[in-house]
């Protein structure tokens, strides 16, 4: 018997059977850009091995105007077609099969000559689009056309018509962008036209034995966005036209409500997909933070879709569906939502990755083979650096052992799963653990490691973190000042008034979980949407609820504050920082930048502002809860140095930027990985 029976089920296409319900959804991960096709290749062919259905690639340009930004990957030419030949053949060899998405971006291509349905620029784009002419719009249907063309050229299985987020053919579709009065434009049925036109033209030219994924926005949770009737209306047109599959967008790129980051919930939107089933008769995927097989099993049972879209659970483990296969979920290393290395690399002009996973998109040069001989390594700390390079070490022959003074493991994780909103960590230290358990590693939690322990080991490797760094406020010794640390891990009780110094990552997670009290919203939805104004798209257009948001009463009023003389928040994720400001404004959370700090007395917090320290005042605040930074803990790498022993240092040890996983994970890797 399958340990989940609905997502390991074939799905029959007709022409082509798909050997599970489990679609690798599409990711712009810049590899193309690359131009290194084997790279290219061996990314998706190692998901290929992992046992995936159908991948779906990024986004393809099929115009230069189209393109996301200028030099945007596309099918333009022979070489193209050839060049993509080498990804479809070893994927095929691997035993998968792919399908290329066609994005077109319309008003969000990051240039000047973009193009849309009316010249209303994007609120995310400084490129305001030309209004498209009746040649011009055959000019891009033709366009989708000759990239379908090409891709079954080129090998691949099928394609994928962006048609959601925001993008073109989205763009065509609502009044909030379309104001065009001829036969593109006014009544649904005139604004649903090039999409429809588009897939008819599509499917005519390459036959009906090729797959054709339109990706249909269920949801646009923008003003004006389409109503639930015309979403049916056009998955039925679609499906007319020659779409084999439906996909599910959620949600506009502009749109002010958060839809994959780690705060939103699982399967969050899962019920919005439902609701187009039994009215088409073509196969519907559902998508949008499903990260684990009974995650998907669950929304696949219920009857919410007939396969799952996952795009960033398989950077994270390649593997995803063998491992749920045999049994193995616990070994699946979890996508956690954090963006970090995907969604802010990508928008940051940089190469995607994993936080989770940095071989991501580096299966080529950050490889984990067996070592030439096995060695006998000592890590201290089990934090993420020092779990990944033990968890590494091992799985290269070494005989690994793991030291930590704490008695569990995940080192400041531990911390940060402690924020309402970041449950998903609490997933990544369990992953952790039960990777251990199921390697060679020996463990030795409750030792504090000292310099003469370490003697006799070929490596040894200190991954001992940070400590807080103390701003050295006069009045910071009082017992109403806490660290970040007080607060997080020891569960100090901290008063209804309260001021947070510092305003990196940590100030704002300490805010979050000062201004929550009770269960996350992240683990009840229906709260979650009332929080952000989330409606049902059948009472109301787009799915914006009518009222708006309606967040719930903060637990605490909070001051937060920084030296620095801007904006807070600027230092966090491209992709996330909106989000985190959204929240704390929505609790009422009091932001103040270039903040001098006095001292701290029995009046509460005296601060002032600017290098002639103007504006004196006193904050009365019940707690000063002190997120100014860390320190690296390099005692024991210190000490050791000074035996003559050489020694690793990596993570927080090495340098203590704020709490980077991201990259404690990704030097521990390739460390473990050189030795």
């Amino acid at each position: 018997m399958t340990h989940y029976p609905h997502l390991l089920a074939p799905l029959d296409l007709g022409f082509t059977t798909l050997k599970n319900r489990v679609l690798m959804g599409s990711m712009h991960t810049g590899l193309e850009e690359t131009k290194d096709w084997n790279r290219v290749a061996e990314f998706y062919a190692e998901r290929a091995r992992g046992g995936v259905a159908l991948i779906v690639t990024g986004g393809m340009a099929p115009s230069k105007e189209g393109g996301v930004f200028p030099g945007a990957a596309g099918l333009f030419n022979d070489q193209d077609i050839a060049n993509h030949k080498v990804i479809t053949d070893r994927v095929h060899d691997a035993g998968g099969k792919i399908a290329m998405q066609i994005l077109h971006a319309g008003r969000y291509a990051y240039g000047p000559e973009c193009v849309s349905a009316s010249a209303i620029k994007s609120p995310i784009s400084p490129f305001p689009p030309k209004e498209l002419d009746e040649e011009g719009i055959e000019k891009q249907i033709q366009d989708f056309v000759t990239a379908t063309v090409r891709a079954r050229e080129a090998g691949y299985d099928g394609v994928e018509i962006m048609g959601s987020e925001g993008y073109f053919l989205n763009q065509f579709l609502v009044t909030h962008v379309n104001k065009r009065t001829d036969r593109w434009g006014g009544s649904y049925e005139n604004r649903m036209r090039l999409p429809v036109e588009v897939v008819r033209r599509c499917r005519e030219a390459v036959g009906e034995d090729f797959i054709i994924i339109y990706r249909l926005s269920m949801i646009d949770l923008i003003p004006n966005g389409s109503t639930h009737e015309e979403v049916v209306m056009l998955a039925k047109a679609v499906e007319e036209a020659g779409a084999t599959i439906i996909n599910t967008g959620i949600g506009w790129h502009e749109a002010r409500i958060p839809t994959i980051a780690t705060s939103v919930p699982r399967r969050a939107f899962a019920w919005v997909t439902k609701k187009l089933m039994g009215k088409v008769g073509i196969p519907v995927i559902t998508s949008n933070r499903i990260n684990m097989p009974d995650v998907a099993e669950d929304v696949l049972a219920e009857g919410c879709a007939d396969m799952v879209s996952m795009a960033r659970p398989f950077l994270a483990d390649a593997d995803f569906v063998n491992k749920a296969a045999e049994g193995k979920a616990a070994l699946i290393a979890p996508c956690i939502g954090c963006n970090q290395a995907c969604l802010d690399h990508t928008f940051g002009g940089k190469l995607t990755s994993c936080l989770v996973n940095p071989r991501a998109c580096h299966e080529t040069d950050l490889q984990v083979e067996p070592a030439e001989k096995a060695r006998k390594i000592a890590v201290v700390g089990a934090g993420p650096a020092g779990l990944s390079t033990a968890l590494t070490a091992s799985q290269r022959g070494h005989e690994v052992t793991l030291i930590d003074r704490a008695d569990k493991l995940g080192g400041q994780l531990n911390v940060a799963k402690q924020i309402p909103g970041k449950e998903e960590f609490w997933g990544l230290v369990d992953w952790y653990e039960a990777m251990v358990e199921a390697s060679d590693i020996e463990v030795k939690l409750s030792t504090s490691a000292t310099a003469d322990d370490l003697a006799g080991y070929d490596e040894v490797i200190i991954a001992t973190g940070i400590v807080p760094r103390d701003p050295g406020i006069p009045g910071s010794d009082r017992p109403e000042v806490l660290s970040y640390l007080d607060v997080l891990r020891d569960k100090k009780p901290v008063g209804k008034r309260v001021a947070v110094i510092g305003a990196g990552g940590i100030g704002f997670d300490v805010s979050e979980f000062l201004v929550h009290e009770g269960e996350s919203l992240t683990e009840n939805l229906p709260e979650w949407m009332k929080e952000w104004g989330v409606g049902d798209p059948e009472e109301t257009r787009g799915g914006l609820a009518p009222e708006g948001p309606q967040p719930h009463a903060a637990a605490r009023e909070v001051t937060l504050m920084q030296r620095k003389a801007k904006a807070l928040g600027k230092g966090l994720g491209k992709t996330t920082g909106w989000i985190h400001r959204a929240a704390l404004k929505m609790k009422n959370v009091q932001m103040m930048g270039g903040v001098n700090y006095e001292k701290i007395d029995d009046a509460g917090l005296h601060i002032s502002f600017g290098e002639t320290r103007e504006n004196p005042q006193v904050i009365e605040v019940d707690n000063v809860v002190i997120c100014a930074g860390q320190l690296p803990e390099r005692s024991l790498a210190d000490a050791l140095e000074a035996k003559g022993v050489s020694c690793h240092v990596i993570g927080g040890a090495d340098v203590a930027a704020e709490l980077d996983a991201k990259r404690a994970i990704n030097q521990g890797t390739r460390l473990a990985a050189s030795l």
